[in-house]
């Protein structure tokens, strides 16, 4: 005869049972905890990363190199008028350098000019020595080309002027070279070679047209 008694745990059935889920639920803790310390620790090493992007980012936008920013202020060939004035041919210039940046300074090695007509080089000369520019300033670059030592015009080259000015303009390129090097407090840059190239119109009087005058020349590095 089958029996229908429904069978008893023993005590230390019952305990190990108890232990088991003890232990179930302080592992569940255990791994919630180390969850969130991760989480914790995880947030705070990003939140560092964050902040520390930022300081590199705002710094960077305060120092970051603004390269010169430069100007033909004025320009004129006095005697282009002249029927021979190839002879006494001069030219002079008024072009200015502009430090934009805020808390960097420039320091300029020399600075030389080329004088261009229909992109033959016909004169230059160094304009001025090294010199250091401070932030937010600006630097007057003047020069005259004249004579066979920086400014070379033969009888042919004066008829190609004077068919240009029958036609109510001349125009030359005045290209300014130097070498610079930005400076932050005590550290300095390397060296970069710049280049500005300025064009510039004359009008029958020999002097600079309006379009030209206090014109943005561009420049690059090479």
């Amino acid at each position: 005869m089958q029996s229908n008694e429904i069978p008893v745990h023993s005590e230390d059935e019952r305990e190990l049972k108890r232990n088991h889920t003890a232990r179930y639920y302080a592992h569940r803790v255990r791994e919630s905890l180390t969850r969130r310390v991760v989480k914790l620790i995880c947030t705070i090493f990003l939140t560092f990363l964050f902040i520390i992007g930022l300081l590199v980012f705002i710094l960077w936008l305060s120092l970051r190199p603004h390269r010169p920013r430069i100007h033909i202020r004025d320009f004129s060939m006095p005697g282009l008028a002249q029927a021979n004035g190839f002879e006494n041919a001069q030219v002079s210039f008024n072009v200015t350098a502009r430090n934009s940046n805020q808390n960097m300074g420039i320091y300029y090695d020399a600075m030389e000019v080329t004088l261009y007509y229909q992109d033959q080089n016909i004169g230059g000369a160094l304009i001025v020595g090294s010199f250091y520019e401070e932030p937010k300033n600006s630097t007057a670059l003047t020069g005259i080309l004249s004579g066979g030592a920086t400014l070379t015009v033969n009888n042919q080259r004066w008829m190609q002027f004077q068919a240009d000015r029958s036609r109510g303009e001349v125009i030359f390129r005045l290209q300014l070279t130097s070498t610079i090097r930005f400076k932050v407090v005590s550290w300095t840059s390397k060296r970069h070679k710049m280049h500005a190239s300025c064009a510039a119109g004359v009008g029958p009087d020999g002097l600079i047209l309006a379009s030209y005058r206090d014109k943005k020349c561009p420049v690059y590095f090479i």
